[in-house]
């Protein structure tokens, strides 16, 4: 059997594993709404979770930390000044090898030679001036001076030019001549783009005919010619910052040595002047301290702090810390060439997430353009909730999942034909046998199914409850870290009611120095803020109002709270605050809870925390309302809430 040509298989060899799963959204939804519950923004809550990345997957905090890595590495292993040694220890050995020439020598103008080399400047740069026009009497001397002239041009066009030091290496007259051409002809170039000269593009294409050899990256355009030349040349500025004033001047001076010939550093200084005034959006005025002990040359130099502006750009990238910051606007070819492969996959897998989050329904923007939870994902977060609380519950009594999903009524065990508006479920052994005999009775009906079919089961109405959650959010909810379990069990019974049943009316209430009804989007976004007060006189004034509301269903009180009352509704509306307990404030709770415990209301307090002034006040409220007092931690709060309202619906 012949294998097909097209496929090869070969070991893998790293990089991101072509095999992992995708993220869940699920998953990273649970955990923005995590941050969301405990006073985070959505926006802020969906950058936190790109910044911490889901679970074992790569987060941008990782690979920022990474990008920073690999700068103090940078950093910290090299050094800019490799040409300046270089240069210094070719004319020590320049000069040592003419001495021992000229001690060899008896006569007055070995004497008179040595005397020259004795008041040579002490600088090199100086001193490398002062020998351009000195006739060698050491061949090795000579060939040490004329290595320092061709390290400096070979260094200078390496710093401006890619792949040209290695070309470069073997250098002759002709060669240099064939390098002062092109400079000259460039710097013209630039000058006629500068003017708009109509003809620029034909003058490029001609340009680039004749010295195509000194750019191996074939430009396609001026403007992209430009670019690379200006990138390059922003580095070499930047380096040069980077040196100390000594060696900027050492450097400056040295340039007119370059092939020995002046023409090259006039003509590199005119293209970066030139190079600036096209491009002054670059950082010509940076630089950056290299405080480790490998010399790097000019060339290498310059390409070490493009690398360096690259972590810096990626870092910022990464951080997204400024307006409109975006996952695209990381660059994915310099994260690659810094990192590697596997940070590529992981700064797109992240894109992805937030992409599929975005696409999928879970933000929207409101009216003032903030990012905000849409109310599919506010009901994914209610699902998570109460699944979560039916794990306790399960966990707690051997409860299932299915038992807490009431309906509407119970099954008879019969089934009826199903007419408009019922929402029972469908019988379908019944549907589906209707279906078969009413094509038996008529061969030429060949319709497979019609609405006529359609069987219900039949079951018993349940009454109804009316369901007040008054939820305290006073200061200590925050500090004591019951801010987000109060959430949770809002959103477990808030999905809950909305899903399984739907008949009942379930009113949401948050009482701190003022009470209110909300919705479960507000609540989810209620930010803790620092308030003094506990006004259960007010929650209970709203509470009984939505239990009046429904006259025909069960009432059911449920209180979360984990402070005695401290504040209370004033006549005029206002909120007025002591501490300790006013008489008053206690005298117009008790008589609200009386008002609800004539109307049949249910009441259960869930009394968070161990404060003895509390545990009186709940004591006193069930003994009043013949409530009960259920006393959870913070983690078991949502179990215990939604279990006291199944325990009241099944006594109704």
């Amino acid at each position: 059997m012949s294998s097909d040509p097209s496929f090869r298989y070969s070991r893998f060899l790293g990089g991101p594993d072509p095999l992992a799963p995708p993220y869940d959204p699920r998953a990273a939804l649970d955990a923005i709404g995590d941050d969301v519950l405990a006073g985070a923004s959505p926006s802020a809550a969906l950058r936190e979770l790109l910044r911490r990345g889901l679970g074992d997957r790569t987060g941008l905090d990782e690979l920022s930390r990474q990008v920073h890595e690999r700068r103090r590495e940078l950093r910290s292993r090299y050094r800019l000044d490799g040409t300046l040694r270089q240069v210094d220890e070719l004319l020590r050995q320049a000069l040592a090898d003419e001495r021992e020439a000229l001690a060899a020598e008896r006569s007055d103008d070995a004497r008179f030679r040595e005397m020259q080399l004795d008041a040579l400047p002490s600088d090199t740069a100086g001193a490398v001036r002062e020998l351009a026009g000195y006739d060698w009497r050491s061949a090795e001397g000579a060939a040490a001076y004329a290595e320092i002239q061709r390290l400096l041009g070979r260094e200078l066009l390496d710093q401006r030019f890619a792949g040209i030091r290695d070309a470069m290496r073997q250098v002759t007259d002709a060669d240099v001549a064939r390098v002062a051409d092109m400079l000259a002809d460039l710097n013209a170039l630039l000058a006629a783009h500068a003017r708009n000269e109509p003809d620029i593009d034909r003058r490029f294409a001609e340009f680039m005919d004749k010295h195509g050899e000194f750019f191996p990256e074939r430009p396609g355009t001026i403007d992209e010619l430009i670019e690379s030349l200006a990138q390059r040349s922003a580095q070499a500025s930047r380096l040069l910052n980077s040196l100390t004033e000594q060696q900027r001047a050492e450097l400056a001076e040295l340039s007119a040595q370059a092939f020995g010939d002046p023409r090259i550093g006039a003509a590199l200084s005119q293209l970066d002047a030139q190079l600036q005034a096209l491009r002054p959006d670059l950082d010509w005025s940076g630089g950056a301290e290299f405080d480790g002990d490998q010399p790097l040359g000019l060339g290498q130099a310059s390409r070490a702090m493009g690398e360096l502006a690259d972590l810096d750009a990626l870092a910022e990238q990464l951080a997204q810390a400024y307006p409109g910051a975006q996952l695209s606007d990381i660059d994915l070819e310099a994260l690659e060439r810094t990192l590697g492969p596997r940070s590529v996959a992981d700064a797109r897998r992240l894109a992805e997430l937030e992409q599929a989050l975005r696409a999928d329904g879970l933000f929207e923007r409101a009216a003032d353009g903030s990012l905000r939870l849409s109310p599919r994902a506010l009901r994914r977060l209610g699902e998570t909730a109460l699944r979560d609380v039916a794990r306790q519950l399960s966990a707690r009594g051997g409860q299932r999942d299915t038992r807490l999903a009431g309906a509407a009524g119970e099954p008879t065990g019969a089934s009826r034909e199903w007419r408009f508006g019922d929402t029972e479920p469908w019988d379908v052994p019944r549907t589906l046998g209707n279906a078969v005999l009413r094509r038996a009775a008529d061969p030429t009906d060949d319709a497979p199914f019609a609405l006529a079919d359609v069987a219900i089961t039949e079951t018993e109405a349940r009454s109804r409850a009316a369901v007040a959650l008054c939820v305290d959010t006073s200061w200590s909810m925050v500090a004591e870290g019951r801010w987000v379990p109060m959430k949770r069990t809002a959103l477990a019974l808030h999905q809950l009611v909305r899903t399984r049943f739907r008949t009942d009316a379930l009113e949401l209430i948050t009482f701190g120095r003022l009470a209110q009804t909300v919705s479960a989007e507000e609540l989810v976004g209620l930010d803790g803020a620092y308030e003094q007060g506990t006004n259960l006189h007010h929650a209970l004034l709203l509470a009984g109002r939505h239990l009046r509301k429904h006259p025909d269903a069960q009432p059911v009180l449920l209180v979360v709270t984990d402070g005695e009352p401290t504040a209370r509704l004033t006549p005029d509306g206002e909120g007025l605050f002591d501490y300790p307990p006013d008489p008053e404030t206690l005298r117009v709770t008790v008589a609200e809870l009386d008002h609800l415990g004539r109307l049949g209301a249910a009441v259960t307090v869930f009394m968070l925390g161990e404060d003895p002034s509390l545990r009186a006040f709940v004591d006193l409220v069930a003994r009043r309302t013949g409530g009960r007092v259920v006393a959870p931690d913070p983690d078991g709060l949502g179990a215990a809430v939604v279990s006291d309202y199944l325990r009241s619906r099944r006594r109704s």
